[in-house]
Protein backbone atom coordinates (compact mmCIF):
# COMPACT_ATOMS: atom_id res chain seq x y z
CA UNK A 1 0.00 0.00 0.00
CA UNK A 2 1.27 3.48 -0.70
CA UNK A 3 2.78 5.17 2.18
CA UNK A 4 0.28 8.32 1.74
CA UNK A 5 -2.56 5.92 1.90
CA UNK A 6 -1.47 3.96 4.80
CA UNK A 7 -0.97 7.35 6.88
CA UNK A 8 -5.14 7.97 5.56
CA UNK A 9 -5.70 4.17 6.68
CA UNK A 10 -4.45 4.93 10.29
CA UNK A 11 -6.09 8.35 10.51
CA UNK A 12 -9.33 6.63 9.49
CA UNK A 13 -9.12 4.44 12.27
CA UNK A 14 -8.27 7.42 14.77
CA UNK A 15 -11.55 8.49 13.79
CA UNK A 16 -13.47 5.85 14.77
CA UNK A 17 -11.95 5.13 18.12
CA UNK A 18 -14.18 6.25 20.64
CA UNK A 19 -12.66 7.62 23.94
CA UNK A 20 -15.72 6.68 26.16
CA UNK A 21 -16.88 2.97 27.01
CA UNK A 22 -19.98 2.22 25.55
CA UNK A 23 -22.10 2.25 28.34
CA UNK A 24 -25.25 1.60 26.29
CA UNK A 25 -25.04 -0.51 23.42
CA UNK A 26 -26.57 -3.35 23.21
CA UNK A 27 -24.58 -7.22 23.42
CA UNK A 28 -23.56 -7.49 19.82
CA UNK A 29 -24.28 -10.94 17.70
CA UNK A 30 -21.19 -11.76 16.76
CA UNK A 31 -19.89 -14.99 16.48
CA UNK A 32 -16.13 -14.98 14.26
CA UNK A 33 -14.87 -18.20 15.20
CA UNK A 34 -18.54 -20.25 14.55
CA UNK A 35 -19.01 -18.35 11.27
CA UNK A 36 -15.32 -19.11 10.25
CA UNK A 37 -15.71 -22.66 11.31
CA UNK A 38 -19.01 -23.29 9.56
CA UNK A 39 -17.17 -21.69 6.58
CA UNK A 40 -14.45 -24.08 6.59
CA UNK A 41 -16.15 -26.57 6.93
CA UNK A 42 -19.28 -26.89 4.38
CA UNK A 43 -20.41 -30.26 5.51
CA UNK A 44 -21.20 -28.88 8.89
CA UNK A 45 -24.70 -29.13 9.80
CA UNK A 46 -25.79 -24.95 10.34
CA UNK A 47 -26.62 -24.14 13.75
CA UNK A 48 -29.92 -23.17 14.46
CA UNK A 49 -31.21 -20.25 15.06
CA UNK A 50 -32.24 -18.93 18.90
CA UNK A 51 -35.31 -16.99 18.82
CA UNK A 52 -35.21 -13.22 20.06
CA UNK A 53 -37.81 -12.14 22.39
CA UNK A 54 -39.79 -9.53 20.99
CA UNK A 55 -39.83 -5.54 21.67
CA UNK A 56 -43.19 -4.53 22.87
CA UNK A 57 -43.06 -1.43 20.65
CA UNK A 58 -44.20 -1.89 17.05
CA UNK A 59 -40.73 -1.85 15.48
CA UNK A 60 -40.26 -5.47 16.72
CA UNK A 61 -41.09 -6.51 13.23
CA UNK A 62 -38.90 -4.28 11.41
CA UNK A 63 -35.92 -5.37 14.37
CA UNK A 64 -36.61 -8.92 13.35
CA UNK A 65 -36.21 -8.83 9.50
CA UNK A 66 -34.93 -11.99 8.41
CA UNK A 67 -31.53 -11.89 6.86
CA UNK A 68 -31.11 -14.06 3.53
CA UNK A 69 -27.30 -13.50 2.86
CA UNK A 70 -25.31 -10.58 3.42
CA UNK A 71 -22.67 -8.43 1.15
CA UNK A 72 -19.97 -10.35 -0.62
CA UNK A 73 -22.34 -13.63 -0.77
CA UNK A 74 -20.83 -14.55 2.80
CA UNK A 75 -22.48 -17.01 4.86
CA UNK A 76 -24.97 -14.96 8.23
CA UNK A 77 -23.10 -15.03 11.42
CA UNK A 78 -25.06 -17.29 14.09
CA UNK A 79 -26.51 -15.22 16.94
CA UNK A 80 -23.94 -14.92 20.23
CA UNK A 81 -23.16 -12.18 22.86
CA UNK A 82 -19.80 -9.68 22.08
CA UNK A 83 -18.72 -11.63 25.17
CA UNK A 84 -17.88 -15.07 23.66
CA UNK A 85 -15.67 -12.29 21.29
CA UNK A 86 -13.37 -10.81 24.05
CA UNK A 87 -10.94 -7.67 23.14
CA UNK A 88 -7.84 -8.27 22.46
CA UNK A 89 -5.18 -6.99 25.04
CA UNK A 90 -3.25 -3.84 24.05
CA UNK A 91 -0.30 -5.89 22.72
CA UNK A 92 -2.09 -8.35 21.23
CA UNK A 93 -0.94 -9.62 17.64
CA UNK A 94 -0.75 -13.07 15.98
CA UNK A 95 2.15 -15.12 16.29
CA UNK A 96 1.39 -17.43 13.56
CA UNK A 97 0.11 -16.92 9.92
CA UNK A 98 -4.39 -16.97 10.28
CA UNK A 99 -4.47 -19.32 7.53
CA UNK A 100 -2.30 -22.00 10.13
CA UNK A 101 -4.97 -21.15 12.93
CA UNK A 102 -7.93 -21.87 10.47
CA UNK A 103 -6.48 -25.17 9.18
CA UNK A 104 -5.57 -26.29 12.76
CA UNK A 105 -1.76 -25.96 12.92
CA UNK A 106 -1.44 -23.78 15.42
CA UNK A 107 0.97 -24.29 18.09
CA UNK A 108 -0.73 -26.83 20.38
CA UNK A 109 0.99 -25.70 23.71
CA UNK A 110 0.55 -22.11 25.38
CA UNK A 111 3.81 -20.22 24.20
CA UNK A 112 5.10 -23.06 22.24
CA UNK A 113 4.08 -20.38 19.33
CA UNK A 114 6.96 -18.33 17.51
CA UNK A 115 7.03 -14.58 19.07
CA UNK A 116 4.76 -15.61 22.16
CA UNK A 117 6.16 -15.24 25.52
CA UNK A 118 7.25 -17.97 27.38
CA UNK A 119 3.48 -18.92 29.07
CA UNK A 120 1.05 -16.76 27.00
CA UNK A 121 -1.71 -18.06 25.22
CA UNK A 122 -2.21 -17.30 21.41
CA UNK A 123 -5.03 -14.89 20.51
CA UNK A 124 -8.22 -16.53 19.80
CA UNK A 125 -9.22 -17.13 16.32
CA UNK A 126 -11.95 -14.98 16.87
CA UNK A 127 -10.03 -12.21 17.84
CA UNK A 128 -7.94 -12.10 14.91
CA UNK A 129 -10.73 -11.76 12.51
CA UNK A 130 -12.22 -9.36 14.66
CA UNK A 131 -9.23 -6.88 14.07
CA UNK A 132 -9.04 -7.92 10.45
CA UNK A 133 -12.69 -7.26 9.71
CA UNK A 134 -12.15 -3.69 11.70
CA UNK A 135 -9.01 -2.97 9.73
CA UNK A 136 -10.77 -4.06 6.40
CA UNK A 137 -13.66 -1.59 7.48
CA UNK A 138 -11.48 1.50 7.62
CA UNK A 139 -9.49 0.86 4.68
CA UNK A 140 -13.01 0.45 2.84
CA UNK A 141 -14.11 4.07 4.23
CA UNK A 142 -10.89 5.42 2.82
CA UNK A 143 -11.80 3.96 -0.48
CA UNK A 144 -15.41 5.31 -0.18
CA UNK A 145 -14.18 8.64 0.87
CA UNK A 146 -11.97 8.61 -2.77
CA UNK A 147 -14.92 7.29 -4.87
CA UNK A 148 -12.42 4.70 -5.77
CA UNK A 149 -12.55 1.36 -6.28
CA UNK A 150 -10.91 -1.67 -4.89
CA UNK A 151 -10.31 -5.54 -5.43
CA UNK A 152 -9.81 -8.70 -3.47
CA UNK A 153 -5.96 -8.67 -3.69
CA UNK A 154 -5.96 -5.07 -2.81
CA UNK A 155 -8.02 -6.15 0.55
CA UNK A 156 -5.51 -8.62 1.27
CA UNK A 157 -2.90 -6.30 1.37
CA UNK A 158 -4.17 -4.72 3.65
CA UNK A 159 -5.18 -7.51 6.18
CA UNK A 160 -2.66 -9.95 5.07
CA UNK A 161 -2.19 -12.23 2.44
CA UNK A 162 -2.50 -15.48 5.44
CA UNK A 163 -6.31 -14.83 5.75
CA UNK A 164 -6.80 -15.39 2.39
CA UNK A 165 -8.85 -18.74 2.86
CA UNK A 166 -10.90 -16.45 5.54
CA UNK A 167 -11.18 -13.64 3.42
CA UNK A 168 -14.92 -14.36 2.66
CA UNK A 169 -16.02 -14.54 6.44
CA UNK A 170 -13.92 -11.81 6.65
CA UNK A 171 -15.27 -9.08 3.94
CA UNK A 172 -18.80 -10.05 4.22
CA UNK A 173 -18.23 -9.15 7.80
CA UNK A 174 -16.75 -5.66 7.02
CA UNK A 175 -19.36 -5.45 4.08
CA UNK A 176 -22.63 -5.85 6.38
CA UNK A 177 -20.70 -3.03 8.99
CA UNK A 178 -20.36 -0.42 5.90
CA UNK A 179 -24.43 -1.33 4.73
CA UNK A 180 -25.89 -1.41 8.22
CA UNK A 181 -23.65 1.28 9.90
CA UNK A 182 -22.80 3.86 7.21
CA UNK A 183 -25.19 2.73 4.24
CA UNK A 184 -22.58 1.72 2.05
CA UNK A 185 -23.15 -1.14 -0.36
CA UNK A 186 -20.10 -2.87 -1.08
CA UNK A 187 -20.80 -4.18 -4.72
CA UNK A 188 -18.97 -6.52 -6.56
CA UNK A 189 -18.09 -5.66 -10.30
CA UNK A 190 -16.42 -8.09 -12.02
CA UNK A 191 -16.70 -11.94 -10.49
CA UNK A 192 -13.47 -12.72 -12.31
CA UNK A 193 -10.32 -10.43 -11.13
CA UNK A 194 -12.79 -9.92 -7.69
CA UNK A 195 -13.24 -6.19 -8.34
CA UNK A 196 -15.84 -3.71 -6.13
CA UNK A 197 -17.14 -0.50 -6.05
CA UNK A 198 -18.68 1.36 -3.09
CA UNK A 199 -22.20 2.95 -3.68
CA UNK A 200 -24.78 4.53 -1.57
CA UNK A 201 -27.59 1.81 -0.46
CA UNK A 202 -31.05 2.71 -2.18
CA UNK A 203 -29.58 5.31 -4.23
CA UNK A 204 -29.66 7.85 -1.45
CA UNK A 205 -27.55 10.83 -2.51
CA UNK A 206 -26.59 12.04 0.82
CA UNK A 207 -24.23 10.36 2.55
CA UNK A 208 -23.94 12.43 5.66
CA UNK A 209 -20.60 12.94 5.23
CA UNK A 210 -19.22 16.52 6.48
CA UNK A 211 -16.55 18.75 4.74
CA UNK A 212 -14.09 18.15 7.49
CA UNK A 213 -12.01 15.41 9.00
CA UNK A 214 -13.98 13.87 11.23
CA UNK A 215 -17.13 13.44 8.75
CA UNK A 216 -18.42 9.89 8.54
CA UNK A 217 -21.74 8.60 6.32
CA UNK A 218 -24.51 8.72 7.97
CA UNK A 219 -27.08 6.74 5.53
CA UNK A 220 -27.06 3.59 7.69
CA UNK A 221 -28.98 5.56 9.93
CA UNK A 222 -30.74 7.68 7.96
CA UNK A 223 -32.16 3.95 6.38
CA UNK A 224 -32.87 2.98 9.80
CA UNK A 225 -34.78 5.92 10.49
CA UNK A 226 -36.89 5.76 7.35
CA UNK A 227 -37.23 2.31 7.98
CA UNK A 228 -38.70 2.66 10.94
CA UNK A 229 -41.15 5.70 9.57
CA UNK A 230 -42.30 2.73 6.84
CA UNK A 231 -43.34 0.36 9.28
CA UNK A 232 -45.49 2.67 11.75
CA UNK A 233 -47.40 3.19 9.06
CA UNK A 234 -45.59 6.08 7.56
CA UNK A 235 -46.34 8.28 10.61
CA UNK A 236 -44.16 7.39 13.11
CA UNK A 237 -44.21 8.56 16.88
CA UNK A 238 -41.07 10.27 18.33
CA UNK A 239 -40.87 8.17 20.58
CA UNK A 240 -40.92 5.15 18.79
CA UNK A 241 -37.92 6.80 16.64
CA UNK A 242 -35.87 7.14 19.76
CA UNK A 243 -36.89 4.33 21.31
CA UNK A 244 -36.44 2.30 18.43
CA UNK A 245 -33.03 4.12 18.16
CA UNK A 246 -31.71 3.03 21.57
CA UNK A 247 -31.91 -0.47 21.11
CA UNK A 248 -28.96 0.17 18.54
CA UNK A 249 -27.13 2.40 21.38
CA UNK A 250 -28.17 5.78 19.76
CA UNK A 251 -29.61 8.33 22.06
CA UNK A 252 -30.83 11.75 22.02
CA UNK A 253 -28.79 14.13 23.32
CA UNK A 254 -25.70 11.65 23.53
CA UNK A 255 -22.65 12.43 21.18
CA UNK A 256 -22.17 9.38 19.07
CA UNK A 257 -19.00 8.66 17.60
CA UNK A 258 -20.37 7.81 14.08
CA UNK A 259 -23.47 9.90 13.77
CA UNK A 260 -23.20 12.78 16.29
CA UNK A 261 -25.67 14.38 17.64
CA UNK A 262 -28.40 12.41 16.72
CA UNK A 263 -31.33 14.69 17.73
CA UNK A 264 -29.95 17.85 15.55
CA UNK A 265 -29.26 15.11 12.64
CA UNK A 266 -33.42 14.02 12.46
CA UNK A 267 -34.98 17.23 13.80
CA UNK A 268 -32.86 19.59 11.70
CA UNK A 269 -30.41 18.49 9.26
CA UNK A 270 -32.77 15.81 7.98
CA UNK A 271 -35.11 17.73 7.67
CA UNK A 272 -33.28 20.71 6.29
CA UNK A 273 -32.41 18.59 3.62
CA UNK A 274 -36.04 17.07 2.82
CA UNK A 275 -35.38 13.41 3.64
CA UNK A 276 -37.50 13.74 6.66
CA UNK A 277 -40.42 15.36 8.44
CA UNK A 278 -40.46 16.27 11.64
CA UNK A 279 -43.91 18.24 12.82
CA UNK A 280 -46.64 18.47 15.85
CA UNK A 281 -48.95 15.78 15.37
CA UNK A 282 -52.54 17.52 15.24
CA UNK A 283 -54.44 18.63 18.27
CA UNK A 284 -52.21 16.89 20.22
CA UNK A 285 -52.29 18.82 24.14
CA UNK A 286 -50.00 18.15 25.48
CA UNK A 287 -47.96 18.81 22.42
CA UNK A 288 -46.35 15.17 20.93
CA UNK A 289 -44.50 14.92 17.62
CA UNK A 290 -44.50 12.54 14.68
CA UNK A 291 -41.57 11.81 11.66
CA UNK A 292 -42.09 10.93 8.16
CA UNK A 293 -40.91 10.66 5.11
CA UNK A 294 -39.55 14.17 3.49
CA UNK A 295 -40.10 14.58 0.08
CA UNK A 296 -36.47 14.14 -1.04
CA UNK A 297 -36.98 10.71 -0.05
CA UNK A 298 -39.80 9.73 -1.66
CA UNK A 299 -37.56 11.28 -4.85
CA UNK A 300 -34.29 8.81 -4.27
CA UNK A 301 -36.13 5.94 -3.23
CA UNK A 302 -39.57 4.65 -2.51
CA UNK A 303 -41.76 2.47 -0.11
CA UNK A 304 -41.46 -0.29 -2.17
CA UNK A 305 -37.73 -0.47 -2.55
CA UNK A 306 -37.39 0.36 1.00
CA UNK A 307 -39.62 -2.88 1.55
CA UNK A 308 -37.60 -4.97 -0.46
CA UNK A 309 -34.02 -3.89 1.45
CA UNK A 310 -35.79 -4.82 4.45
CA UNK A 311 -36.64 -8.29 3.41
CA UNK A 312 -32.73 -8.42 2.15
CA UNK A 313 -31.21 -7.15 4.78
CA UNK A 314 -31.59 -7.39 8.93
CA UNK A 315 -31.75 -4.36 10.21
CA UNK A 316 -31.88 -5.42 13.84
CA UNK A 317 -28.19 -6.57 13.12
CA UNK A 318 -27.33 -2.66 13.55
CA UNK A 319 -26.14 -2.98 17.07
CA UNK A 320 -23.69 -5.81 16.07
CA UNK A 321 -22.65 -3.91 13.20
CA UNK A 322 -22.03 -0.60 15.22
CA UNK A 323 -20.06 -2.55 17.61
CA UNK A 324 -17.28 -3.49 15.27
CA UNK A 325 -17.05 -0.42 13.83
CA UNK A 326 -16.98 1.31 17.13
CA UNK A 327 -15.10 -1.61 19.54
CA UNK A 328 -13.10 -3.56 16.94
CA UNK A 329 -11.50 -0.91 15.20
CA UNK A 330 -10.86 0.99 18.66
CA UNK A 331 -9.33 -2.54 20.47
CA UNK A 332 -6.91 -2.54 16.49
CA UNK A 333 -5.54 1.30 17.56
CA UNK A 334 -4.45 0.12 20.64
CA UNK A 335 -2.60 -3.19 19.83
CA UNK A 336 -1.30 -0.75 17.16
Amino acid sequence: MPLGESKELQKLEAELQDPREAEHLPPAPLSWAAEAEEFLSPSSPSPSSSSRSSSSSSFALFLDTPEDGSAAGSPSAPQSPLSACPPPSAGAAAPWSLSEDLSGSAPEEEGSGPGLEPGAAPPPLQTTLHLKAAHLVAFLLLKYRSQQPTSQAEMLEVIGNDAQVAFPVILGQASQCMQLVFGVHVKEVDPGDHSYVLVPVLGLTCDGMLSGEQGMPKNGLLVYVLGVILVEDDRAPEEEVWEALAFVGVYAGQEHIIYGEPRELLTKVWVQEGYVEYRQVPGSDPARYEFLWGPRAHVETSQLQMEEYLLRVNPGQLASALALCEEAVRDEGEGA
